[in-house]
């Protein structure tokens, strides 16, 4: 019988793009020495060679053309990722979370002090959901555990990975509900205990979760064999 888990960050709505800096000092929940520097790409800018001998009018009509939404009334997309990473450096758990979500997936690109670019940087990402975890958001909680469940970031540890889902569950975190259920039924990072899987199970199919839902039919099942 397979139990299910989930496997997916949770994230707030952000635009994705823009041009900020943090530094590596900030990985404080990675456990990790290594030194990377991060640099977004902007891209809420004309290239210089496309605005080349033309008009003020004339790049303002080609900046709508290309950067749909990034006129001079509104906000930039560079600008909303300044925004968004003062906010963390300030101490907000929902940018904090928002951040360690756009370093893990690459959208926040990083480079590593000799300029290579990396695909993503979960090392950077684990310390910013450390910082929001730390404070008690329940979404940062379910990254953060996720990312020690399969050693992205951090190294492996299964007993944190069920403290973390524990502490977002007990919060109504309904991902973190199913997860804690299937760890306790494999009894990976806890004494198994069927029993308390098909509770957290029950709890997370309260609110709607499908998966649960499943994983509870499958216990039921095999009970009744």
């Amino acid at each position: 019988m397979k139990i299910k888990t989930v496997l997916l960050l949770v994230a707030p709505l952000f635009v994705l793009f823009g041009c900020g800096d943090e530094k590596s000092g900030d990985k404080s929940g990675s456990g990790s020495a290594a030194q990377t520097m991060t640099e977004v790409t902007a891209m809420d800018e004309l290239p210089s060679f496309l605005s080349e001998g033309l008009s003020p009018e004339e790049v303002t009509e080609l900046r709508e053309q290309i950067l749909p939404g990034s006129t001079e009334d509104s906000e930039t997309p560079g600008e909303k990722f300044q925004a968004l990473l003062e906010k963390a450096k300030a101490g907000d758990p929902v940018a904090q979370n928002g951040l360690g979500v756009m370093y893990y997936t690459g959208e926040a690109v990083s480079k590593t002090l000799t300029g290579q670019v990396l695909d993503n940087d979960p090392e950077l990402a684990a310390g910013w959901f450390y910082r929001s975890a730390e404070q008690g958001y329940a979404d940062a909680q379910f990254n953060l555990g996720l990312m020690y469940a399969n050693g992205e970031g951090v190294e492996q540890d299964m007993h944190q990975a069920v403290e973390l889902f524990k502490k977002a569950a007990e919060q109504g975190h309904v991902d973190a509900q199913n997860n804690l259920g299937a760890l306790y039924y494999i009894g990976e990072g806890v004494t198994r205990d069927e029993d308390k899987a098909i509770e957290w199970f029950e709890k997370a199919a309260a609110q709607g979760n499908e998966e649960a839902r499943e994983n509870l039919d499958a216990i039921m099942a095999a009970r009744a064999q």
